[in-house]
Protein backbone atom coordinates (compact mmCIF):
# COMPACT_ATOMS: atom_id res chain seq x y z
CA UNK A 1 0.00 0.00 0.00
CA UNK A 2 1.34 3.43 -0.77
CA UNK A 3 0.08 6.88 0.12
CA UNK A 4 -0.07 9.62 -2.07
CA UNK A 5 -1.93 12.71 -3.29
CA UNK A 6 -4.21 13.18 -5.99
CA UNK A 7 -1.19 13.83 -8.92
CA UNK A 8 -0.76 10.47 -7.80
CA UNK A 9 -4.11 8.96 -8.21
CA UNK A 10 -4.19 10.95 -11.55
CA UNK A 11 -0.71 9.01 -12.40
CA UNK A 12 -2.95 5.71 -12.25
CA UNK A 13 -5.03 6.89 -15.38
CA UNK A 14 -3.28 5.10 -18.65
CA UNK A 15 -4.79 5.09 -21.95
CA UNK A 16 -6.54 1.55 -22.98
CA UNK A 17 -7.30 1.12 -19.20
CA UNK A 18 -10.65 0.37 -18.06
CA UNK A 19 -11.47 2.57 -14.84
CA UNK A 20 -13.95 2.15 -12.33
CA UNK A 21 -14.85 5.29 -10.76
CA UNK A 22 -18.24 5.42 -8.22
CA UNK A 23 -21.60 7.03 -8.50
CA UNK A 24 -24.06 7.90 -6.80
CA UNK A 25 -23.66 9.72 -3.65
CA UNK A 26 -20.06 7.85 -3.59
CA UNK A 27 -19.06 9.99 -6.62
CA UNK A 28 -15.86 11.87 -5.23
CA UNK A 29 -16.37 15.93 -6.10
CA UNK A 30 -12.93 16.29 -5.33
CA UNK A 31 -11.68 14.02 -7.77
CA UNK A 32 -13.50 14.90 -10.80
CA UNK A 33 -12.57 18.60 -9.86
CA UNK A 34 -8.86 17.04 -10.49
CA UNK A 35 -9.37 15.68 -13.85
CA UNK A 36 -11.90 18.97 -14.72
CA UNK A 37 -8.68 21.13 -14.15
CA UNK A 38 -6.29 18.44 -15.59
CA UNK A 39 -8.45 16.85 -18.43
CA UNK A 40 -5.64 15.60 -20.44
CA UNK A 41 -4.89 12.49 -17.87
CA UNK A 42 -8.35 11.02 -19.46
CA UNK A 43 -7.20 10.66 -22.41
CA UNK A 44 -7.30 7.11 -23.78
CA UNK A 45 -9.30 6.19 -20.67
CA UNK A 46 -12.35 4.31 -20.63
CA UNK A 47 -14.79 5.01 -17.51
CA UNK A 48 -16.88 2.61 -16.02
CA UNK A 49 -19.37 4.24 -13.59
CA UNK A 50 -23.23 3.65 -12.41
CA UNK A 51 -24.03 7.50 -12.92
CA UNK A 52 -27.71 8.63 -11.89
CA UNK A 53 -29.77 11.53 -13.19
CA UNK A 54 -30.58 13.87 -10.30
CA UNK A 55 -26.96 13.00 -8.19
CA UNK A 56 -24.75 13.07 -10.96
CA UNK A 57 -24.03 16.17 -12.97
CA UNK A 58 -20.43 15.48 -14.91
CA UNK A 59 -19.19 14.43 -18.31
CA UNK A 60 -16.33 12.24 -17.90
CA UNK A 61 -16.81 11.47 -21.27
CA UNK A 62 -16.22 14.83 -22.27
CA UNK A 63 -13.21 14.96 -20.48
CA UNK A 64 -11.08 14.52 -24.23
CA UNK A 65 -12.08 13.12 -27.20
CA UNK A 66 -10.73 9.78 -26.85
CA UNK A 67 -11.99 9.10 -23.33
CA UNK A 68 -14.97 7.03 -23.35
CA UNK A 69 -17.40 5.89 -20.66
CA UNK A 70 -19.78 3.01 -20.27
CA UNK A 71 -22.72 3.78 -17.80
CA UNK A 72 -26.25 2.32 -17.31
CA UNK A 73 -28.54 5.41 -16.99
CA UNK A 74 -28.00 8.85 -19.21
CA UNK A 75 -27.31 11.42 -16.56
CA UNK A 76 -28.82 14.99 -18.81
CA UNK A 77 -24.96 16.05 -18.75
CA UNK A 78 -24.04 13.50 -20.74
CA UNK A 79 -26.23 13.51 -23.61
CA UNK A 80 -23.54 15.79 -25.93
CA UNK A 81 -21.36 12.67 -25.55
CA UNK A 82 -23.92 10.13 -26.10
CA UNK A 83 -24.46 11.51 -29.27
CA UNK A 84 -20.84 11.65 -30.03
CA UNK A 85 -20.65 8.20 -29.28
CA UNK A 86 -18.43 8.54 -26.60
CA UNK A 87 -20.71 7.21 -23.93
CA UNK A 88 -21.49 3.21 -23.96
CA UNK A 89 -24.81 3.16 -22.51
CA UNK A 90 -25.85 -0.13 -21.05
CA UNK A 91 -29.64 -0.82 -20.99
CA UNK A 92 -29.69 -3.01 -17.51
CA UNK A 93 -31.98 -2.77 -14.52
CA UNK A 94 -29.93 -2.65 -11.14
CA UNK A 95 -29.92 -6.35 -10.32
CA UNK A 96 -27.86 -7.02 -13.48
CA UNK A 97 -25.39 -4.01 -13.42
CA UNK A 98 -24.56 -5.40 -9.94
CA UNK A 99 -24.00 -8.74 -12.06
CA UNK A 100 -22.03 -7.50 -14.82
CA UNK A 101 -19.93 -5.17 -12.06
CA UNK A 102 -19.16 -8.01 -9.92
CA UNK A 103 -19.16 -10.81 -12.32
CA UNK A 104 -18.44 -9.37 -15.94
CA UNK A 105 -16.65 -5.77 -16.59
CA UNK A 106 -13.24 -5.51 -17.03
CA UNK A 107 -12.10 -3.32 -14.66
CA UNK A 108 -8.03 -2.33 -14.86
CA UNK A 109 -8.32 0.14 -11.81
CA UNK A 110 -11.85 0.82 -8.95
CA UNK A 111 -11.44 3.99 -7.22
CA UNK A 112 -13.38 3.62 -4.24
CA UNK A 113 -14.35 6.64 -1.88
CA UNK A 114 -14.74 5.48 1.55
CA UNK A 115 -14.31 7.15 5.04
CA UNK A 116 -11.12 6.92 7.35
CA UNK A 117 -10.48 3.13 8.69
CA UNK A 118 -11.52 2.15 12.20
CA UNK A 119 -9.51 0.27 14.46
CA UNK A 120 -9.45 -2.89 12.64
CA UNK A 121 -7.88 -0.94 9.27
CA UNK A 122 -11.56 -1.44 7.98
CA UNK A 123 -13.06 1.76 5.93
CA UNK A 124 -16.71 2.03 5.55
CA UNK A 125 -18.09 2.56 2.08
CA UNK A 126 -20.59 5.01 3.97
CA UNK A 127 -23.48 6.34 2.22
CA UNK A 128 -22.84 4.37 -0.74
CA UNK A 129 -22.70 0.81 -0.54
CA UNK A 130 -24.48 0.10 -4.19
CA UNK A 131 -21.35 -1.41 -6.39
CA UNK A 132 -18.19 -0.80 -4.45
CA UNK A 133 -18.27 -4.38 -2.73
CA UNK A 134 -19.20 -6.05 -5.41
CA UNK A 135 -16.10 -3.85 -7.34
CA UNK A 136 -13.42 -4.18 -4.91
CA UNK A 137 -12.67 -8.42 -5.40
CA UNK A 138 -12.44 -7.78 -9.21
CA UNK A 139 -10.30 -4.58 -9.43
CA UNK A 140 -6.79 -5.43 -10.50
CA UNK A 141 -5.35 -2.34 -8.91
CA UNK A 142 -7.40 -0.68 -6.20
CA UNK A 143 -7.39 3.18 -4.99
CA UNK A 144 -8.72 4.33 -2.46
CA UNK A 145 -10.18 7.84 -1.97
CA UNK A 146 -10.20 8.33 2.63
CA UNK A 147 -12.40 11.04 3.01
CA UNK A 148 -12.76 12.22 6.47
CA UNK A 149 -16.37 14.05 5.76
CA UNK A 150 -17.92 10.56 4.56
CA UNK A 151 -20.65 10.01 7.13
CA UNK A 152 -20.43 6.64 8.30
CA UNK A 153 -23.58 4.83 9.23
CA UNK A 154 -22.87 2.33 11.47
CA UNK A 155 -23.99 -0.97 9.49
CA UNK A 156 -22.53 -0.31 6.09
CA UNK A 157 -20.11 -2.69 4.31
CA UNK A 158 -16.30 -2.47 5.50
CA UNK A 159 -13.69 -2.97 2.84
CA UNK A 160 -9.55 -3.35 3.97
CA UNK A 161 -7.59 -0.56 4.04
CA UNK A 162 -4.88 -2.93 3.79
CA UNK A 163 -5.61 -4.54 0.38
CA UNK A 164 -5.36 -0.73 -1.43
CA UNK A 165 -2.47 0.28 -3.82
CA UNK A 166 -2.55 3.64 -3.16
CA UNK A 167 -4.64 5.51 -0.23
CA UNK A 168 -5.39 9.18 -1.01
CA UNK A 169 -6.56 11.28 2.03
CA UNK A 170 -9.06 13.83 1.19
CA UNK A 171 -11.59 16.10 3.38
CA UNK A 172 -14.08 17.23 1.02
CA UNK A 173 -17.68 17.39 0.51
CA UNK A 174 -20.26 14.46 -0.64
CA UNK A 175 -23.07 14.83 -2.73
CA UNK A 176 -26.57 15.98 -1.38
CA UNK A 177 -29.79 16.72 -2.67
CA UNK A 178 -31.02 19.87 -3.20
CA UNK A 179 -33.68 22.09 -1.05
CA UNK A 180 -37.00 20.22 -2.70
CA UNK A 181 -39.90 23.23 -3.93
CA UNK A 182 -43.29 23.76 -3.44
CA UNK A 183 -45.57 20.56 -3.90
CA UNK A 184 -47.79 21.00 -7.27
CA UNK A 185 -51.59 20.35 -6.66
CA UNK A 186 -51.45 17.45 -8.93
CA UNK A 187 -48.29 15.64 -7.14
CA UNK A 188 -50.22 16.11 -3.66
CA UNK A 189 -53.15 14.48 -5.28
CA UNK A 190 -51.04 11.88 -6.85
CA UNK A 191 -49.00 11.12 -3.57
CA UNK A 192 -52.58 11.09 -1.34
CA UNK A 193 -53.75 8.26 -3.41
CA UNK A 194 -50.61 6.50 -3.88
CA UNK A 195 -50.27 6.60 0.37
CA UNK A 196 -54.02 5.03 0.26
CA UNK A 197 -52.58 2.14 -0.96
CA UNK A 198 -49.93 1.55 1.82
CA UNK A 199 -50.93 -0.63 4.60
CA UNK A 200 -49.60 -0.70 8.08
CA UNK A 201 -46.53 -3.34 8.40
CA UNK A 202 -45.47 -2.61 4.62
CA UNK A 203 -42.10 -3.09 3.35
CA UNK A 204 -41.74 0.22 0.70
CA UNK A 205 -39.46 0.95 -1.97
CA UNK A 206 -39.50 4.51 -3.67
CA UNK A 207 -37.21 6.39 -6.07
CA UNK A 208 -35.75 9.75 -6.57
CA UNK A 209 -37.28 13.07 -6.68
CA UNK A 210 -40.12 15.21 -5.45
CA UNK A 211 -42.79 12.85 -5.96
CA UNK A 212 -41.57 10.01 -3.77
CA UNK A 213 -41.15 12.24 -0.79
CA UNK A 214 -44.31 13.59 -1.59
CA UNK A 215 -45.94 10.57 -0.78
CA UNK A 216 -43.75 9.35 2.41
CA UNK A 217 -44.71 12.42 4.40
CA UNK A 218 -48.33 11.14 3.59
CA UNK A 219 -47.42 7.90 5.72
CA UNK A 220 -46.51 9.31 9.25
CA UNK A 221 -49.73 7.78 10.49
CA UNK A 222 -48.98 4.65 9.52
CA UNK A 223 -47.45 2.14 11.96
CA UNK A 224 -44.63 -0.68 11.28
CA UNK A 225 -43.37 0.20 7.97
CA UNK A 226 -39.67 -1.11 6.74
CA UNK A 227 -37.42 0.62 4.62
CA UNK A 228 -36.66 -1.67 1.87
CA UNK A 229 -35.59 0.17 -0.81
CA UNK A 230 -32.69 1.09 -2.77
CA UNK A 231 -32.03 4.73 -1.65
CA UNK A 232 -32.67 6.55 1.93
CA UNK A 233 -33.99 10.21 1.42
CA UNK A 234 -35.36 13.11 3.61
CA UNK A 235 -38.81 11.38 4.25
CA UNK A 236 -36.94 8.65 5.90
CA UNK A 237 -35.87 10.23 8.72
CA UNK A 238 -39.33 12.03 9.40
CA UNK A 239 -41.35 8.53 9.00
CA UNK A 240 -38.57 7.68 11.90
CA UNK A 241 -39.23 10.65 14.27
CA UNK A 242 -43.25 9.91 13.84
CA UNK A 243 -42.97 6.68 14.91
CA UNK A 244 -44.04 5.25 11.45
CA UNK A 245 -41.20 2.93 11.07
CA UNK A 246 -40.99 -0.55 12.38
CA UNK A 247 -38.90 -0.18 15.42
CA UNK A 248 -35.91 -2.99 15.27
CA UNK A 249 -37.25 -3.44 11.48
CA UNK A 250 -34.71 -5.06 8.71
CA UNK A 251 -34.53 -1.33 7.06
CA UNK A 252 -32.33 -1.23 3.99
CA UNK A 253 -30.68 0.72 1.19
CA UNK A 254 -28.35 0.81 -0.99
CA UNK A 255 -27.19 4.37 -0.66
CA UNK A 256 -28.68 7.48 1.07
CA UNK A 257 -29.12 10.62 -1.05
CA UNK A 258 -30.59 13.66 1.31
CA UNK A 259 -29.08 16.56 3.65
CA UNK A 260 -26.22 16.97 5.84
CA UNK A 261 -28.94 16.13 8.51
CA UNK A 262 -30.07 12.90 7.08
CA UNK A 263 -26.35 12.00 7.09
CA UNK A 264 -25.97 12.56 10.39
CA UNK A 265 -29.36 11.01 11.51
CA UNK A 266 -28.06 7.41 9.78
CA UNK A 267 -24.85 7.58 11.42
CA UNK A 268 -26.38 8.02 14.70
CA UNK A 269 -29.43 6.11 14.61
CA UNK A 270 -28.30 2.81 13.27
CA UNK A 271 -31.71 2.78 11.39
CA UNK A 272 -30.78 1.44 8.46
CA UNK A 273 -28.24 -0.98 7.23
CA UNK A 274 -26.76 -0.38 3.70
CA UNK A 275 -26.27 -3.13 1.32
CA UNK A 276 -25.03 -3.88 -1.90
CA UNK A 277 -27.17 -3.80 -5.41
CA UNK A 278 -27.43 -7.85 -4.84
CA UNK A 279 -29.31 -7.41 -1.79
CA UNK A 280 -31.05 -4.52 -2.30
CA UNK A 281 -32.25 -5.53 -5.59
CA UNK A 282 -31.44 -9.51 -5.93
CA UNK A 283 -34.51 -11.15 -6.82
CA UNK A 284 -33.35 -13.86 -4.06
CA UNK A 285 -33.03 -11.41 -1.76
CA UNK A 286 -36.62 -9.84 -2.61
CA UNK A 287 -37.98 -12.88 -2.98
CA UNK A 288 -37.72 -13.10 0.87
CA UNK A 289 -40.00 -9.64 1.49
CA UNK A 290 -43.91 -9.83 2.35
CA UNK A 291 -46.03 -6.86 1.81
CA UNK A 292 -43.66 -5.58 -0.42
CA UNK A 293 -44.96 -2.06 -1.96
CA UNK A 294 -42.87 -0.44 -4.62
CA UNK A 295 -43.32 2.66 -6.11
CA UNK A 296 -42.04 4.25 -8.90
CA UNK A 297 -42.54 6.68 -11.41
CA UNK A 298 -42.84 6.33 -15.48
CA UNK A 299 -42.74 9.24 -18.25
CA UNK A 300 -45.92 7.89 -19.63
CA UNK A 301 -48.46 4.40 -18.95
CA UNK A 302 -50.23 2.90 -22.51
CA UNK A 303 -53.69 1.67 -22.29
CA UNK A 304 -52.01 -2.21 -22.37
CA UNK A 305 -50.63 -1.20 -19.41
CA UNK A 306 -46.72 -1.38 -20.26
CA UNK A 307 -44.94 1.70 -19.03
CA UNK A 308 -42.19 4.15 -20.95
CA UNK A 309 -39.44 5.10 -18.35
CA UNK A 310 -36.58 5.92 -20.59
CA UNK A 311 -37.59 7.95 -23.90
CA UNK A 312 -39.12 10.91 -24.64
CA UNK A 313 -39.69 10.28 -28.03
CA UNK A 314 -36.91 8.82 -30.13
CA UNK A 315 -34.16 10.63 -27.40
CA UNK A 316 -33.14 8.41 -24.72
CA UNK A 317 -33.22 10.63 -21.51
CA UNK A 318 -32.93 7.97 -18.27
CA UNK A 319 -32.58 4.11 -17.82
CA UNK A 320 -34.60 1.32 -16.92
CA UNK A 321 -32.84 1.69 -13.18
CA UNK A 322 -34.01 -0.39 -10.38
CA UNK A 323 -38.08 -0.51 -11.00
CA UNK A 324 -38.45 -3.69 -12.82
CA UNK A 325 -36.42 -5.28 -10.48
CA UNK A 326 -38.86 -4.13 -7.70
CA UNK A 327 -42.02 -4.07 -9.28
CA UNK A 328 -42.00 -8.27 -10.29
CA UNK A 329 -40.99 -8.19 -6.61
CA UNK A 330 -43.70 -6.57 -5.42
CA UNK A 331 -46.33 -7.96 -7.15
CA UNK A 332 -45.15 -11.58 -6.39
CA UNK A 333 -44.23 -10.50 -2.44
CA UNK A 334 -47.46 -12.18 -0.51
CA UNK A 335 -49.94 -8.79 0.16
CA UNK A 336 -47.74 -6.38 -1.91
CA UNK A 337 -48.48 -4.09 -4.22
CA UNK A 338 -46.26 -2.64 -7.54
CA UNK A 339 -47.42 1.30 -7.63
CA UNK A 340 -46.50 3.01 -11.14
CA UNK A 341 -47.23 7.12 -10.24
CA UNK A 342 -47.27 9.84 -12.91
CA UNK A 343 -49.22 13.00 -13.44
CA UNK A 344 -51.61 12.47 -15.72
CA UNK A 345 -50.04 15.33 -18.14
CA UNK A 346 -47.37 16.91 -19.38
CA UNK A 347 -46.90 20.70 -21.17
CA UNK A 348 -49.49 22.64 -19.13
CA UNK A 349 -51.97 19.56 -19.86
CA UNK A 350 -51.44 19.54 -23.99
CA UNK A 351 -50.25 15.97 -23.59
CA UNK A 352 -51.29 13.55 -21.92
CA UNK A 353 -49.44 10.72 -20.11
CA UNK A 354 -51.68 8.03 -20.44
CA UNK A 355 -51.05 6.89 -23.87
CA UNK A 356 -52.75 4.66 -26.56
CA UNK A 357 -50.18 2.79 -27.27
CA UNK A 358 -46.10 3.00 -26.47
CA UNK A 359 -43.95 4.96 -29.59
CA UNK A 360 -41.27 4.53 -27.38
CA UNK A 361 -38.07 1.90 -29.54
CA UNK A 362 -38.30 0.17 -26.16
CA UNK A 363 -40.84 -0.83 -23.39
CA UNK A 364 -38.96 -0.30 -19.80
CA UNK A 365 -41.89 -2.47 -18.02
CA UNK A 366 -44.29 -5.27 -19.27
CA UNK A 367 -47.71 -4.83 -18.96
CA UNK A 368 -47.13 -8.40 -16.95
CA UNK A 369 -45.50 -6.58 -13.84
CA UNK A 370 -47.59 -3.22 -13.67
CA UNK A 371 -49.79 -3.85 -11.51
CA UNK A 372 -51.58 -0.48 -10.09
CA UNK A 373 -51.32 2.88 -12.05
CA UNK A 374 -52.10 6.04 -10.04
CA UNK A 375 -52.36 9.50 -11.48
CA UNK A 376 -53.92 12.61 -9.48
CA UNK A 377 -57.61 11.87 -10.92
CA UNK A 378 -57.58 8.11 -9.67
CA UNK A 379 -56.13 4.72 -9.20
CA UNK A 380 -55.82 1.53 -11.90
CA UNK A 381 -55.47 -1.67 -10.69
CA UNK A 382 -55.02 -4.03 -13.28
CA UNK A 383 -54.24 -6.72 -12.06
CA UNK A 384 -56.44 -9.72 -13.67
CA UNK A 385 -58.57 -7.11 -16.29
CA UNK A 386 -59.00 -7.86 -19.45
CA UNK A 387 -57.45 -5.94 -22.29
CA UNK A 388 -60.63 -3.65 -22.34
CA UNK A 389 -61.43 -3.54 -18.56
CA UNK A 390 -57.47 -2.38 -18.51
CA UNK A 391 -57.82 0.60 -21.20
CA UNK A 392 -61.04 1.02 -19.26
CA UNK A 393 -59.70 1.75 -16.26
CA UNK A 394 -56.28 3.84 -17.52
CA UNK A 395 -58.52 6.22 -19.59
CA UNK A 396 -61.09 6.85 -16.30
CA UNK A 397 -57.75 8.20 -14.49
CA UNK A 398 -55.80 10.01 -17.62
CA UNK A 399 -56.91 13.69 -17.33
CA UNK A 400 -60.62 14.70 -18.31
CA UNK A 401 -59.72 16.74 -21.29
CA UNK A 402 -58.13 13.59 -22.74
CA UNK A 403 -60.11 10.55 -21.84
CA UNK A 404 -62.70 10.76 -25.28
CA UNK A 405 -59.58 10.93 -27.24
CA UNK A 406 -58.67 8.18 -25.38
CA UNK A 407 -61.15 5.91 -25.99
CA UNK A 408 -61.45 6.85 -29.27
CA UNK A 409 -58.15 5.64 -29.88
CA UNK A 410 -58.60 2.65 -28.25
CA UNK A 411 -61.93 1.65 -29.93
CA UNK A 412 -59.79 1.70 -33.23
CA UNK A 413 -56.84 -0.35 -31.58
CA UNK A 414 -59.60 -2.79 -30.29
CA UNK A 415 -60.86 -3.02 -34.01
CA UNK A 416 -57.86 -4.28 -35.73
CA UNK A 417 -56.95 -6.92 -33.07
Amino acid sequence: MIRGGMSDLLDQLKPGLSVYLPGATGESLALRAALAADPERAAGVRFVSCLVPGMNDFDYAALTPSTRCTTFLMPPAMRASLEAGRVRLLPLPYSEIAEHLAARAEIDVAVFHLAPPDADGLCSVGIAADFAPLVWPRARRRIVLVNRSMPVPPRSPRLPLAEADLVVEIDGPVIKAGAGGAEAAETIAMAERVAALVPDGAAIQFGIGGAPAAVLARLTDRKGLTIRSGMAIDAVQALAEAGALARGGAHVAGVAFGSAGLYRFLAESDLVAFADSRVTHGAASLATVERFVSINSALEVDLFGQANLEWRGDRVVSGVGGAPDFVRAARRSPGGRSIIALASTAGGARISRIVPRLASPTVSISRSDVDTVVTEHGAAALADLSLDERAEALIAIAHPDHRAGLADDWARLRARF
